[in-house]
């Protein structure tokens, strides 16, 4: 029987995606909502970059995978999914005479601000360069936002590791490497962080929510909702509660889901026993268990 991992993740970090410009200010990327407020968002290309960083930086990801002999930038034909663990989890697009392509079996959303952008500002120059040599200093403004961010991501377990390949020719990988490729992936989401601007953001969670479900969904996808209250934050635990009384196939999702924090954060974190019961520990924990059920759906231990 088919299963798919999903988690979404809640973490904290400062202004992690610019758009274009204009003229000499800075604009970071946004999503305007009907109710008036303004979202920042990091897109899930910049999330999906990142991963693969820091896949090819900690575990040896290949990345000469890549070239231009068809004109435009695009993955090599002669590379497979066994040399590349980015295609084999993100997909790609080969053109030509005969396209190839394969869908991504990690599926990322955009990290979206749970908290609206307010218009803050940054001036900056560049003084100390232009007093070395007696000059002006050129002037930029940066837009600025501190935030709570979300986001999701879905993973086809039956579907790692296993493609049509070159010509047709049918790639499968070893269940042990499917093992691998999953665990290292769940290792990087648990200390993702995102270098801009002279600034590396810790994209790791605070707050994650998932499990490994017989249907491939984004459960958690939009549920994940903030409530601000005076010098503190709350979970609402009622929208996630309820996505856990969801069926499918019978069977509630609320029991195959667990919850990790990191305490001290989110003031009502004693409500979070609510949503998985039972299920509820450090992020740590959480993702510990989900190697474990990795593993056991691969029926594989590469501990």
């Amino acid at each position: 029987m088919s299963k798919a991992l999903t988690l979404t993740v809640v973490f904290r970090a400062n202004s992690l995606n610019y758009g274009e410009g204009i003229a000499n200010i800075s604009e970071l990327k946004k999503i305007h909502r009907g109710n008036g407020d303004v979202l920042t968002f990091a897109s899930r290309q910049s999330l999906r970059y990142d991963i693969v960083r820091l896949g090819n930086e900690w575990f040896g990801w290949n990345l000469q995978t890549v070239d231009k002999t068809k004109g435009t930038l695009q993955f090599r034909e002669d590379i497979s999914i066994a040399e590349s663990v980015e295609m084999d989890l993100f997909g790609y697009l080969k053109t030509g005479q005969r396209s190839q392509k394969r869908a991504a079996v990690a599926r990322l959303s955009h990290a979206v601000s749970l908290e609206p952008y307010r218009n803050d500002m940054e001036f900056l120059n560049n003084m100390g360069l232009a007093e070395r040599i007696d000059e002006t200093p050129n002037l930029a403004n940066i837009e600025q936002h501190e935030s709570f961010y979300s986001y999701t991501i879905t993973i086809d377990l039956d579907k790692v590791g296993v493609d049509q390949g070159i010509k047709g020719k049918v790639v499968e990988l070893s269940e042990s490497e499917k093992v691998t490729r999953v665990t290292q992936l769940l290792d990087i989401l648990k200390l993702l962080n995102r270098n801009i601007r002279g600034r590396q953001e810790s994209l790791a969670p605070l707050f994650v929510v998932g499990g490994v479900y017989s249907v491939a969904n984004p459960f958690f996808l939009g549920r994940v909702m903030l409530e601000p209250k005076s010098k503190s934050w709350n979970i609402n635990t009622n929208a996630l509660k309820e996505v856990g009384q969801t069926t499918f196939g019978g069977i509630a999702i609320g029991e195959n889901t667990h919850l990790g924090y990191v305490s001290g954060v989110f003031d009502n974190e004693a409500q979070f026993e609510q949503v998985a019961t039972g299920r509820v520990g450090t992020v740590e924990q959480f993702f510990a268990v989900l190697k474990e059920k990795v593993e056991s759906y691969y029926e594989v231990s590469v501990q």
